[in-house]
C-alpha cells in the first residue's frame, strides 16, 4: 500500500521566475517612493523576505520604503505613506498601465514547469494544486494562460490570509482531498513564510503528515555561496528538502519523502 499525496504548489518563484517581474517591481516601487534615493539589491529584498512575514510584495515595498527613511532618521509617524498609492504603482509596472491589458513585467515571466510534469503526477495518482499570495488575477494568468490549465484548484491572495497563516493551505487540501483524507500533505515554496505555513499547519492540524519542500528561486542560483545560503535558510526554516527545479520533485521523489 503506497501512502497517498497532496501536493500543493505556492507560484511565484516555484511556478514562474519572478526575478524579472515582482521582484524587479517592488525594486522600482521602493526606488520611486524614496525619490530614487535608494533601490533593493536581490539580496536586500531576499534578506526581508527571511524574516517570514513579508511574503506580500506591496506591502514588502512599503516597508524597505519605511526602513529607508528611518535609517534617515525619519520615524514611520511623521511619514504619509499612501499603501494604496504604492499598490497602484507597483501594479503599473507588474501589470502595465491598462489593468485590462496587460502589458508589464507580468508578460515576460519564465516557466520553471512544463504542464506535462503535472500530468505525470496525475497518472501517479498524486493530487495538485496551487495556494499562492499572487492576486488571482496574476496567478490565473501564468496557470490559464500560460500553462493551459483548464480548471485548477487555486487559492489566491483575494481568497484567505496571508502566509504563514495556513488558511489557504488548508482551504486548498479541502478541495483536493476527496477521497485522500490520509494522505500526506507536501507544500512547495521558495520563501521562509512558505515553510512558515507548513509549521503553522503542523500545529493546527497535528493528526495529518505536512511537509514543506523548499525550491531555490532562480535569482538565488547565480553563485554557489548565494545558492547554499538560500537553501540553508530554508532548512532552518522547516524544510525538509530542497530542490533547485520544482520538476525535480517528481512521483519517484515523493514517494521517497513519504
Amino acid at each position: 500500500m503506497t501512502t497517498k499525496a497532496i501536493v500543493v504548489f505556492d507560484i511565484d518563484g516555484v511556478i514562474r521566475d519572478v526575478g524579472g517581474s515582482y521582484r524587479r517591481a517592488l525594486a522600482d516601487t521602493v526606488e520611486y517612493f524614496t525619490n530614487q534615493a535608494y533601490r533593493p539589491t536581490s539580496l536586500e529584498i531576499d534578506q526581508l523576505k527571511s524574516e517570514g512575514i513579508w511574503n506580500n510584495d506591496w506591502e514588502a515595498s512599503q516597508e524597505l520604503i519605511y526602513r529607508y527613511f528611518a535609517a534617515q532618521g525619519k520615524p514611520r509617524e511623521q511619514l504619509q505613506l499612501d499603501y494604496n498609492t504604492i499598490v497602484a504603482f507597483f501594479q503599473s509596472r507588474y501589470r502595465g498601465p491598462d489593468p485590462d491589458n496587460w502589458t508589464g513585467y507580468i508578460c515576460d515571466e519564465p516557466l520553471l514547469l512544463q504542464p506535462s510534469y503535472l500530468a505525470q503526477l496525475t497518472q501517479a495518482s498524486i493530487a495538485w494544486g496551487f495556494f499562492s499570495g499572487a492576486t488571482s488575477g496574476s496567478a490565473n494568468y501564468v496557470l490559464k494562460q500560460r500553462l493551459g490549465l483548464q480548471s485548477p484548484v487555486l487559492i489566491a491572495m483575494e481568497d484567505a490570509p496571508g502566509k504563514p497563516d495556513p488558511t489557504g493551505l488548508f482551504a486548498t487540501v479541502s478541495q483536493l482531498e476527496k477521497g485522500l483524507e490520509e494522505s500526506v500533505v507536501l507544500y512547495v515554496g521558495d520563501t521562509v513564510a512558505d515553510m512558515y505555513t507548513v509549521i503553522k499547519a503542523r500545529e493546527i492540524k497535528p493528526h495529518r503528515t505536512w511537509i514543506g519542500i523548499g525550491i531555490l528561486p532562480p535569482h538565488v542560483q547565480e553563485t554557489a555561496q548565494r545558492r547554499d545560503a538560500y537553501a540553508q535558510t530554508l532548512i532552518d526554516a522547516g524544510a525538509a528538502v530542497v530542490l533547485s527545479n520544482v520538476e525535480q520533485l517528481d512521483p519517484q521523489q515523493i514517494q521517497k519523502l513519504l
